[in-house]
């Protein structure tokens, strides 16, 4: 019972201590869609990065000296990269807060993607080098000292880590930060490191074996681990992604939620940094609507997207027929047969064109990434089905990939 009370009282200290540090240093705290108070929270977690590890450093490399060990002195030179993680952080912040210019027009906010993966490569090199290292001790073996002392610093550790994590975790859930999630990832894996190392030094009182070399082996695999799940998450906004699929969908969903609307499509969503998002999508709409008044509507959305998600929008206006039965029963068909051939295809800016011997079928047809058949392959395969309702319908088709990744 006491030591659950003294975890509580920790949680809760750690808790107030995240607070405090908030309430002084970041002016208007809740507006993190204000790019100047995402760069403060930025430079808070770096400086308080640096600070942590750099104490944690001394600590460890205090006791991997008077205690002979490999583990504890690799934890130690592993502190001090997060200390080096933590200045290219802070210094990534102060410039991915720098306002757009002639040159840069979206903004510096993939600064911040590039300062996860420098730290990527940071993490992983320590790896390497705490692998051989350890591999030494292995080879070359010498006996550590168990000291209560001893353990007792890395304890201590392991709490601050474990801190460190519930403090960017609480700055990265505010700002959504791909930097300070990276920090998160590496702190966990930090502390595994240092348990592990704990453990090593521990066990070394009751055996010969090079426990703490092996330990040490033990804690670059956690150093790898972290450094690849860092490198993957950011990899992917530099290299551009989909737009998130429950995201693109409140995106339609408002826009078909306007009267004048028919139908959207094409839609992108390019990420620039952490929210710096820019959109553009086609609308349809009635060929013999108004055009002023559709123009109208447009311009009304685009503001209300902007207002609602934060999301700078650009959208093309497709003026399609919806009151000619014969073109409804023909965009009916068309659809069908592309559905028979796969459920996740789609047709958009449907039109027909007739002529004294054939009737061309206008069309584009959105294809998933994961489909199996050629762009030629699918062409036919439609324009087949269609000249089987009239031999003299022709598809003119333009295949086309979705940006969205609901049709993976």
């Amino acid at each position: 019972m006491k030591f659950r009370r003294n975890i509580y009282t920790w949680l809760g200290g750690g808790y107030k201590v995240t607070k405090l540090l908030i309430k002084l240093f970041i002016r208007n705290s809740e507006g993190v869609d204000d790019p100047s108070v995402r760069t403060r929270y930025g430079i808070l977690s770096g400086a308080v990065g640096i600070f942590i590890n750099i104490l944690l450093c001394t600590a460890k490399l205090f006791v991997g000296s008077f205690s002979n060990s490999i583990a504890i002195t690799a934890d130690a030179v592993n502190n001090l990269s997060d200390a080096g993680s933590s200045v290219v952080n802070l210094v990534g912040f102060r410039l991915a807060g720098k306002s757009a210019d002639d040159e840069h027009p979206f903004g510096h906010g993939r600064i911040e993607y590039i300062c996860s993966l420098v730290v990527s490569f940071l993490v992983l090199l320590m790896g390497v080098e705490l692998v051989k290292s350890s591999v030494d001790r292995i080879i070359n073996p010498k006996a550590t000292v168990f000291s209560y002392y001893f353990a007792a610093i890395l304890i201590m550790s392991i709490l601050g880590k474990l801190w460190m994590a519930y403090f960017n975790a609480s700055i990265s859930k505010r700002i959504k930060s791909p930097a300070t999630g990276a920090i998160v990832a590496d702190s966990l894996g930090d502390t595994a490191a240092t348990l592990v190392t704990l453990i090593s030094l521990f066990f070394s009182k009751f055996t010969a074996i090079p426990l703490d070399g092996y330990m040490g082996v033990a804690v670059a695999a956690f150093v790898f681990v972290a450094g690849i799940r860092i490198l993957k998450e950011t990899i992917g906004p530099l290299l551009g992604e989909s737009a998130d699929v429950e995201f693109a969908d409140k995106i339609e969903n408002m826009v078909l939620s306007y009267a004048g609307v028919v139908g959207v499509h094409d839609l992108i969503v390019h990420n620039y940094g952490p929210g710096r998002n820019f959109g553009s999508a086609h609308v349809e709409v009635p060929s013999d609507a108004d055009i002023l008044e559709s123009h109208d509507m447009i311009d009304l959305i685009e503001r209300n997207i902007k207002a609602e998600f934060g999301l700078d929008m650009v959208i093309h206006l497709d003026p399609i027929v919806v009151n000619d039965e014969r073109i409804n029963k023909l965009r009916e068909q068309t659809t069908d047969i592309v559905k028979s051939i796969d459920d996740k295809l789609s047709i958009h800016d449907f039109r027909v064109v007739e002529g004294p011997t054939h009737t061309n079928l206008i069309f584009d047809l959105v294809v998933p990434h994961h489909f199996s058949a050629g762009k030629s392959e699918l062409i036919r395969m439609v324009d087949r089905k269609l000249s089987e309702i009239d031999e003299r319908y022709f598809a003119v088709i333009t295949v086309e990939r979705s940006f969205v990744g609901r049709n993976e």
